[in-house]
C-alpha cells in the first residue's frame, strides 16, 4: 500500500507539473502577443492573409497590401501555429486493456500536439514543416515539403508511433481459473521513414524517386493459447495468453515515370522491395504444473520483390474516356526457424528436457512466385445523364516452395529427430469482368447498377516426405462467382432524400482431387461449396426543420454456406447447408440546435447477429459446439454550448453494449462476448487572445468484460491541458 500510495502522488505531481507548464506557456505566449499587438500597432506595419487551413497557399504582394493594419489581427491572418500539451491517465485495474482500446498510454504524457509552419522560397517556391511529438505516447511524426512549381519538389518524413496491446488470456467459470504468466500491457513501435523527390519541368515528363523504411519491433497477443489441465474434471482447455514477438523491417525503392502524350495520361514505374521478418511465437504450455514446458517458435523469412507497373488514362472526347493498368512482381523467399520445448523460452534443444513435445529444427529452404495483374476500363456518354462503364480484370500467381527441417518429439532414449522434406506448388488464375451504369435522366431520381461475373481455376499441391503431419495433397479447383447491385437514391424535397441498395453475391466452388478421392484430412476431403450473400439497405436524411436533422439507416444481410464432402466412410455426402449468418443493423442520428449557442447531437446503432450451423444440434456433440451470437448497441452523444463569444464547452459520451456471452463451461471453453464499455469527456475551451487558446479536458473510461471473468476490467481519469498558440 505505501508503494502503491507513492505511484499517486507520483503521478499527481507528473500531472500537476505539466498542467502548471502548458498553462504558463500559455499565459506568456497571451503577454508575448500583447506586447506584440502594441509594438505592431506603433509601427502600422500591414500583416498578411492567408487561410489557415491551407498549408501550402500564399498570399501575393497585392494581398498584402489591401490588408489594413490593427492592434489586433484576425485569427486568418496566422498560417503557422503550434499546439503544447500535457495530462495524465489514472488507471485502476487492467492497464493493457485501456491502453488497447483508447490508442494511448496511461501515466503522464505530453509535448507537441501539433505543429505547422510555412514560408515563401524564392518567386513561388514553399517550405512546410508539419509535425507532432507526444512523450509518453511514443507518438512523434515530421513533415518536410520544399516545392517549386516550375522546377520539382523534395519531401521527407519520419513517423514512430506505438501501438498497444492486451495480452490478458482466457477463464475457466468452473474453478475461477486464469493465468497471467507475464506482463500483459504490450505493444508494438511501428518506424516509418521516406524521402521523395520530384522533377517537374514544364512540359516534360515528371520524374519521382523514393525510397522508404518500415519496420515493427515488440510484442503483442496471440490468438493461439497455452493449454491447461486444471479443470475440475481434468480435461484439458487452452486458456494460458501467449504472445508473439515481432521483428520485421522494410527497405523500398521505387522510380516512376509521369508524362502526357496528346490526350492520354500515362505512368510507368518500377519498385524494389526486400523484406525482412524475425517473428517469434512464446507459448507457456500447463503453467504450475510438472507438465510445464516453454516454447519458442522462430519464424525467420527474407523476400526480394520487383514489380513493374504501368497506367495509362485516354480522354477521346467527353464522351469516351479509356483506362489500362498492369503490374508485373517476381517475389524470391528464404525460410528458416525452429520450435523448441524448454524450462525457459529461447532455450537450446535438450533430448533430455522430460516435456518435450512435438517441435522442429533446422528448417531451411525457399523459393520464388509470380504475380501478373492487367485491367481495362471504358467509361461511355452515349447521351446526357446516361454513364456505362465496362472493365475487364486478369491476375495469375503462381509459386514454388521448398523446405527441409528436423521433426523432434520424446525425451531421453526416446527422443527422436525424423529429417523431413516438403514442397508446395500452387497457382491460381482470376478472370473478371463487369458492367456498371449510373442514369440521372429522371427529375429527383439517380438510379445506378453494376454486374460483376468471375472465373477463378487454380491447384493446390503439398507433398512431404516422409509424410508427418500433413497429408500429401494435389487437388485442382475453380470457382465461378456473380455479384450483382442495384441501388436508387431519391430526392423528393429539397430537405429530404432516400437512398436504397440491394446486392446478390454468390461464390460456386469445384474441387477434384488428383491424389487420393477418399481423403478425409481438411482440405482434401472437400467436393463443392456454394457460398451466397443477400444484402438490402436504407437510408434517409431529414432536415425536419431548420435546427433539426435526422439520419436513418437500416441493413439487413443473409448469408449461407453449402458443402459437399467426402467423409469418414469415403462416399461423396450430399449437400449440406453448414452454416447460415443473419445481421440486421438500424442506425439513427440526430442533430438540434435549439439555440444558437447550444447544439446536441445523439447518434445509436441497434445490431442483431446470429451465425448457426447444423453441427450444433448434431447427435454427440453434447454442447460442445454452439451457434454463434454477436448482438450489440452503441450510444455516440455530445452536446455543446458557447458560454461567451470565447468561451466553448463541449461534453461527450460514448456507451457499448454487447451481451452475448454463454457460459458452457460444462462441456466446452465458453465463447461470445459479454462487455459493457462507458467513456465520457468534458472539454473547456477559452481564448486568450485571437492568437492563442486554452482547453482543459477531463475523462472518465470504464470497461467490463464478463468473457474473460474480469481480467481486462477498469476505470480510468484522465486530465489533459492544451495550448494553441498562432503566429
Amino acid at each position: 500500500m505505501p508503494i502503491q500510495f507513492r505511484e499517486q502522488n507520483l503521478n499527481w505531481a507528473i500531472t500537476s507539473g505539466l498542467v502548471l507548464v502548458v498553462s504558463l506557456l500559455g499565459v506568456l505566449a497571451a503577454s508575448a502577443q500583447a506586447t506584440a499587438g502594441s509594438n505592431s500597432a506603433a509601427s502600422n506595419s500591414p500583416a498578411t492573409s492567408t487561410n489557415e487551413t491551407t498549408s501550402t497557399n500564399a498570399t501575393t504582394s497585392s494581398d498584402t497590401a489591401s490588408v489594413p493594419a490593427s492592434d489586433e489581427a484576425s485569427p486568418t491572418d496566422y498560417v503557422n501555429w503550434v499546439d503544447l500539451g500535457g495530462g495524465n491517465a489514472f488507471v485502476s485495474g487492467d492497464k493493457g486493456e485501456y491502453k488497447h482500446q483508447q490508442d494511448t498510454n496511461s501515466g503522464p504524457f505530453g509535448g507537441i500536439d501539433d505543429f505547422h509552419f510555412q514560408e515563401f522560397v524564392g518567386k513561388s517556391g514553399t517550405y512546410t514543416m508539419d509535425g507532432h511529438a507526444i512523450f509518453g505516447d511514443h507518438d512523434y511524426d515530421l513533415h518536410l515539403d520544399l516545392t517549386e512549381p516550375d522546377l520539382g519538389y523534395i519531401r521527407a518524413g519520419y513517423t514512430d508511433f506505438r501501438t498497444w496491446y492486451d495480452g490478458t488470456g482466457g477463464y475457466s467459470p468452473l474453478n475461477g481459473l486464469d493465468f497471467q504468466p507475464y506482463n500483459n500491457e504490450l505493444y508494438i513501435d511501428r518506424r516509418f521513414a521516406w524521402i521523395e523527390a520530384g522533377l517537374t519541368l514544364p512540359d516534360l515528363p515528371a520524374f519521382i524517386l523514393r525510397y522508404e523504411f518500415d519496420s515493427r519491433k515488440g510484442d503483442m497477443d496471440s490468438t493461439s493459447w497455452g493449454q491447461t489441465t486444471l479443470t475440475p474434471t481434468g480435461s484439458q482447455i487452452k486458456i494460458v495468453p501467449s504472445f508473439l514477438g515481432i521483428n520485421e523491417t522494410r527497405n523500398i525503392f521505387s522510380a516512376d515515370i509521369k508524362d502526357k502524350i496528346d490526350d492520354t495520361d500515362a505512368d510507368l514505374g518500377v519498385r524494389y522491395e526486400v523484406d525482412q521478418t524475425e517473428d517469434a511465437s512464446f507459448f507457456d504450455q500447463n503453467p504450475t504444473q510438472a507438465a510445464n514446458a516453454l516454447i519458442t517458435q522462430n519464424d525467420f523469412e527474407t523476400d526480394d520483390m520487383f514489380t513493374v507497373h504501368g497506367s495509362s488514362e485516354t480522354y477521346f472526347d467527353k464522351k469516351v474516356t479509356f483506362t489500362t493498368g498492369f503490374s508485373a512482381t517476381t517475389i524470391d523467399s528464404s525460410l528458416g526457424g525452429n520450435r523448441i520445448y524448454g524450462p525457459v523460452y529461447n532455450a537450446s534443444l535438450s533430448p533430455t528436457f522430460a516435456n518435450n513435445g512435438s517441435g522442429f529444427v533446422n528448417l531451411g529452404g525457399g523459393g520464388s512466385s509470380q504475380d501478373y495483374v492487367g485491367n481495362l476500363n471504358l467509361m461511355l456518354t452515349p447521351i446526357n445523364n446516361l454513364v456505362f462503364i465496362p472493365s475487364a480484370r486478369v491476375e495469375y500467381e503462381g509459386d514454388n516452395l521448398m523446405d527441409t527441417f528436423q521433426n523432434t518429439a520424446g525425451t531421453g532414449k526416446g527422443f527422436t529427430v525424423t529429417p523431413e522434406t516438403a514442397n508446395t506448388g500452387n497457382w491460381y488464375m482470376d478472370v473478371t469482368q463487369s458492367l456498371e451504369n449510373r442514369y440521372t435522366g429522371f427529375p429527383d431520381w439517380s438510379l445506378y447498377s453494376r454486374a460483376e461475373v468471375s472465373e477463378d481455376w487454380g491447384n493446390q499441391a503439398w507433398n512431404s516426405v516422409p509424410t508427418l503431419d500433413q497429408v500429401n495433397l494435389n487437388q485442382n479447383w475453380n470457382m465461378l462467382g456473380l455479384k450483382c447491385t442495384v441501388g436508387a437514391n431519391w430526392y423528393p424535397l429539397s430537405q429530404l432524400n432516400f437512398g436504397v441498395q440491394y446486392y446478390h453475391e454468390l461464390h460456386d466452388y469445384n474441387y477434384t482431387n488428383n491424389l487420393n478421392p477418399s481423403l478425409i484430412q481438411y482440405p482434401g476431403y472437400l467436393r463443392k461449396q456454394n457460398f451466397s450473400t443477400d444484402d438490402m439497405n436504407i437510408r434517409s436524411t431529414w432536415q425536419a426543420l431548420s435546427t433539426l436533422s435526422l439520419i436513418t439507416r437500416y441493413d439487413f444481410q443473409y448469408s449461407y454456406v453449402d458443402t459437399w464432402s467426402i467423409p469418414v466412410g469415403g462416399t461423396q455426402a450430399g449437400g449440406v447447408e453448414s452454416s447460415d449468418f443473419y445481421n440486421h443493423s438500424l442506425g439513427e442520428d440526430i442533430t438540434w440546435t435549439p439555440l444558437p449557442c447550444l447544439y446536441l447531437q445523439v447518434g445509436g446503432s441497434y445490431v442483431l447477429s446470429s451465425l448457426n450451423t447444423p453441427v450444433a444440434g448434431s447427435a454427440g456433440i453434447n454442447n460442445v459446439v454452439q451457434n454463434g451470437q454477436n448482438d450489440y448497441w452503441t450510444i455516440d452523444a455530445s452536446a455543446g454550448f458557447e458560454i461567451d463569444p470565447k468561451t466553448h464547452f463541449q461534453v461527450d459520451y460514448t456507451y457499448y453494449n454487447a451481451d452475448d456471452y454463454y457460459d458452457n463451461a460444462v462441456f466446452t471453453q465458453p465463447f461470445g462476448a459479454g462487455e459493457v464499455q462507458n467513456s465520457v469527456t468534458a472539454t473547456l475551451t477559452r481564448d486568450i487572445t485571437k492568437q492563442v487558446q486554452v482547453s482543459v479536458k477531463y475523462g472518465f473510461y470504464q470497461d467490463r468484460n464478463e468473457t474473460n471473468g474480469g481480467q481486462s476490467n477498469y476505470d480510468a481519469h484522465l486530465i489533459y491541458v492544451s495550448t494553441h498558440f498562432r503566429f
